[in-house]
């Protein structure tokens, strides 16, 4: 079984991710971190985890793990995972796992230098509705792809929270913008050549609250829009000449509505869908993340990867600056 260690009693991690370690068929969560150590402690007694540490220093030395969930603020991704892998940990870290493309090089190397396994954790890349979308893009199910369009849209604005901090990484690019860009590059394989955007940032915070983004790919374009002061809404499609595909519930299935994937002929007098229920991608993650560090080839989205889709980010910051084309 591969032991986890989890860095913080972040919510994201409490709530999703380690219910889906401890409910993986190959993996076990073994400790956590918290700078509070009483919180440390309480998590652990819900989940009957045998070790709590109030230094995440602690945690990493500790024999009783082979890898760590990050969760940590986004500003705080890079320093632990490079941490972690110099303790020979593995690193399943939250995304963005940086906040600029140049960062992941450093991540990279630690990677191949001790030997380890570090990943973003891009849930959706495991979820069996998208890798349908792939292979219908791939059939020819919907003729030529000549455009994708996305949302991914909810309303915080909560001034604790940090995806309203910019010090923290805060942001709707960071948070969610990075969702739209990954399933378009997993589903068609290809790479945007340059984007422009919108960019607006909140006046107390500081940070991106809505970004509309325009960005060209080889034969088809992708258009989408996040925001944190929006009302919830997510949204996948991607049209070609002889059908056009819909995503119902591309990022936050089960909250946002059930896993559903909708296939509509171009005369709008057939339609074919794929129902994926009682699907938990964050457990398909982290099995095989565990698989693979154990040494199984397994696929599991890869730093290289990373890098491309933040450079996407990276590029659609730039266009809201100049108000023109960026190449990525």
């Amino acid at each position: 079984m591969f032991r986890w260690g989890v860095l913080s009693t972040a919510k994201i991690g409490v709530t999703l991710v380690i219910p889906a370690l401890c409910a993986s068929d190959n993996g076990v969560v073994t400790a956590i971190a918290s700078r509070d150590p009483a919180r440390a402690r309480a998590v652990a007694d819900r989940f009957g985890l045998a070790h709590a540490f109030g230094y995440y220093e602690e945690l990493l030395a500790s024999d009783t793990i082979d890898g760590v969930y990050i969760p940590l603020p986004t500003s705080q991704h890079v320093e632990w995972a490079l941490r972690a892998a110099e303790a020979g940990k593995h690193v399943l870290c939250e995304k963005p796992i940086a906040l600029h493309a140049s960062e992941i090089a450093s991540l990279i190397r630690a990677r191949d230098t001790h030997g380890v396994l570090i990943a973003e954790a891009f849930m959706v890349y495991y979820h069996p509705q998208w890798i349908k979308v792939r292979e219908l893009i791939a059939s020819g199910a919907i003729g030529t792809l000549r455009h994708v369009q996305g949302a991914f849209t909810y309303f915080n604005r909560d001034p604790g929270n940090m995806r309203n901090q910019v010090a923290l990484g805060g942001g709707a690019l960071p948070d969610i913008g990075v969702y739209p860009t990954v399933a378009t590059r997993m589903t068609t394989g290809q790479e945007p050549r340059r984007v422009r955007a919108v960019v607006e940032r909140d006046p107390d915070f500081g940070t991106d609250r809505y970004a509309s983004v325009t960005a060209e790919f080889d034969g088809f374009d992708l258009s989408f829009y996040v925001a944190t002061q929006l009302a919830g809404r997510q949204s996948m499609v991607f049209h070609g000449d002889k059908g056009f595909i819909e995503v119902h519930a591309p990022f936050n299935t089960g909250k946002y509505g059930h896993a559903r994937v909708t296939l509509n002929d171009a005369g709008h007098t057939q339609a074919t869908e794929w129902n994926f229920q009682d699907v938990n991608h964050y457990q398909l993650q982290a099995q095989s993340f565990a698989r693979a560090a154990q040494g199984e080839d397994v696929p599991v989205f890869p730093l290289e990867s990373s890098v491309a889709n933040q450079r996407f980010i990276d590029a659609i910051y730039r266009a809201g600056e100049s108000g023109g084309w960026e190449e990525v």
